[in-house]
């Protein structure tokens, strides 16, 4: 991981400044506040096959939907508001080994949903009640190419990792993010993006490669589409 630290020296913009740039650039319209649509995501890691996923969310109705394949597993889960479904290989029925061996749980429901509507609801995500952007911001190089990036946290109730957004400084796109919940432990992931695919009018990134912060090790990538 190489990332260089200098001066900024330009009309100095803050982070919530520059946040607003970068959701003008992805979500010109306003549309994440009602987002309804559906994602096709696949997973492709070094050691395993790919995992592909269908995933619906409406915000506006409190909906959401993944259903994840991969070998010959399949798991869907689904919320309406507060009410969690489960289904295993298309049978909501399952005994308590395969729920214990596939961790089938509303808990896995509740962390997949927000997985994916933060990922992909980013940087528009980065104004939701609770989000600590800082106002300073800091201009960098990775891998040859300036960004300016912002900072956030959360606060308590919401999550403990710190994050860094990496923002295109002539277009205000974001193109990589890194996060640490022990930064002194140089832990935590860095994320690249890389191409678009636009869906319902928002920007979103096409390619997510994930890679650890500690020694650059590759991870995967999730794939996004408008359909299978």
């Amino acid at each position: 991981m190489c990332f260089t630290s200098f001066s900024f020296a330009q009309n100095q913009l803050t982070g919530i400044q520059v946040l607003e740039k970068s959701i003008a650039f992805h979500d010109p319209n306003g549309n994440w506040d009602t987002f309804n649509g559906t994602l096709f995501v696949t997973m492709q890691t070094p050691k395993s096959s790919d995992r592909k996923s269908e995933i619906t969310i409406d915000l506006a109705n409190e909906y959401f939907y993944v259903k994840a394949e991969r070998d010959t597993i399949t798991t869907e889960y689904t919320i309406v508001k507060d009410t969690c479904s489960i289904a295993f290989n298309g049978n909501n029925k399952f005994t308590k080994a395969t729920k214990e061996k596939y961790k089938l749980n509303c808990e896995r429901a509740t962390m997949y949903q927000n997985y994916y509507t933060y990922l992909y609801g980013l940087p528009m995500k980065l104004k939701d009640k609770g989000t600590i952007v800082y106002p300073k911001v800091i201009k960098k190089t990775f891998q040859g190419k300036e960004y300016l990036v912002v900072k956030a946290s959360y606060s308590e109730e919401i999550g403990s990792d710190t994050w860094y957004f990496y923002f295109n400084p002539k277009t205000y796109a974001m193109e990589v993010y890194q996060f640490f919940k022990d930064k002194a432990k140089n832990d935590g992931e860095y994320i690249l993006l890389t191409d678009t695919e636009i869906i319902n009018d928002i920007k979103m990134p096409k390619n997510r490669a994930w890679y650890y912060n500690k020694n650059d090790e590759y991870l995967g990538t999730d794939m996004l589409s408008k359909e299978e």
